[in-house]
This record gives structure tokens, sequence and C-alpha cells, in this order.
């Protein structure tokens, strides 16, 4: 079980993320939502030991994390929201890089990627240089990356981006079998229709504090809404999305 506890984040005098806790299971998807400036790329990078929290502490099956940081990066696999690559390396060369960082053996190493670039249809840019990759090539070399070394717990934040809707549906289903088979997953998304479909429970960012963390159903029954996205809407937005669109319209014709 990976759990935040009481997690609080300051920039100076600026406090980013206040009193943050939530829990993500052995076997489940834990949505983490929120609009932009809500804090919770932040909490993704504490949570994934990126970040020292101010106050508060991450731990992993009751041990804090920062007891031993390179033990939990170990376990750990990371897709962050911006892909950052190393723009002169091709594509076999960075996951080769990213294996041998996480000491496996280079015959398997070299058979997980060569399988992984396959499945991810990759395989005939393989020695191409990242820096020719669209973003959604990149995106993908990121999450083989995440993969590579068979972990325990595995963060996603907005793993979609840049991704086509064929590969997207692909993606979805790999996150709904890693949960199967067990792994911790802590997944964050704007596209809410994927996080109705595939988390069981979601937390809830506003201005840095948590204004709900609940099962997608009962959040749905208890703000009498249609949709994740709705209610979503009304906790965190707290705004008429529709009125708000004719205000812009207006603007522009003004």
């Amino acid at each position: 079980m990976l759990e935040a506890k009481h997690l609080t984040k300051y920039y100076g005098s600026m406090r980013c993320v206040t009193d943050v806790s939530f829990r993500a299971e052995r076997g489940g998807i834990l949505g983490l939502l929120g609009p932009n400036g809500s804090g919770k790329s932040t909490t993704m990078r504490m949570v994934a030991g990126l970040l020292d929290p101010t106050r508060g502490n991450v731990l992993l099956d009751g041990q804090r994390i920062s007891k031993d940081l390179v033990g939990y990066k170990s376990r750990l696999g990371y897709v962050p929201e911006e892909p950052y690559l190393y723009p002169y390396l091709s594509g076999i060369e960075y996951l080769l890089l990213v294996g041998s960082l996480r000491q496996l053996p280079e015959p398997k190493l070299a058979k997980r990627i060569d399988g992984m670039l396959e499945a991810f249809g990759l395989h005939g840019q393989r020695h191409s240089a990242l820096g020719t990759y669209s973003k959604g090539m990149r995106q993908k070399i990121l999450v083989i990356a995440a993969l590579l070394h068979d972990p325990e717990v595995l963060i996603f934040d907005e793993p979609l981006a840049g991704l086509d809707p064929g590969f997207a549906l692909v993606f979805r289903d790999l996150v709904d079998e890693l949960a199967r088979a067990g792994k911790v997953v802590l997944y964050s998304s704007h596209v809410l229709e994927v996080v109705e479909k595939l988390c069981m429970r979601v937390v809830i960012l506003q201005r840095g504090r948590v204004v709900a963390y609940d099962s997608v159903d009962h959040l749905r029954d208890l703000m009498a809404a249609p949709s994740l996205e709705s209610a979503f809407m009304e906790l965190a937005e707290q705004r008429d999305s529709r009125q708000t669109a004719k205000d812009i319209l207006d603007l522009a014709r003004a």
C-alpha cells in the first residue's frame, strides 16, 4: 500500500500543497484530479520521491520512503507530465541507459526492449534520435522506460498526452492489466472519461487541498451528478462550464 500522509509543500512563503492525505492499494487504481494550479503535479512529484515535502510523509507498506529513497525508487515506475529526454540519444540507447541504471541483466534487458519497442510500434524508429520523435512517440518511450524493471508501484502523470486514440485505448487496458497484476497505480489525467472507467477511487484537489476523496460511484451519487466530469466541475472548478463558454464568446464579440 502506498500512502500520502498530511503532505504539505511550501515554495518560500507560498504554500502549494496543504495537508494532502490518501492511500493507493495493491491491485487498485487511484485517480488524482485537479485543475491547473491545484498542486496535483507537485503532489505526484512528492509521492515519486522527486520532491521533499515541507511537512508530511510518503509511506510504502508502512515504511517512510525517505528512510531508503534509492530502494523505493527501484520499486517505482514513473511517467512524468513533461517528456524530458536526451534528444541526442536514440530510442534504444535511452532505454538501454535506463535499463543499466536499473541494473537489469543485459540479455534480459535487450529482449525486453526489443519486445516493447515492437509492441509500442516504435521498432522501426529505434535507432532514430529522440529529438526527431513526435510527442506521442516520446511519451511511449517514457512508458516503456517506466515498465522495464517490472515495478511494484506505478505513477502516471498525464500519460495520454500526445498519444493517438488507438494507442490511448491500448494504454488504458495496459493500466487495468497492471492493477490486475497486483501493482499499486496512481493515475492523474485531465481525460476524466478515462479516469471514470479506470479508477474505483479518486482524490480531487483544489488550491492545494483535498476537496473530495471517495469512490467514483459514491461521488457521483453524493453530488447527484450524471458523470465524474460533472462532479469534478462542481467540486474543483466551481463554475458553470456552459455559462463560462458563453461569456468567453460574448467577450470575443464585444
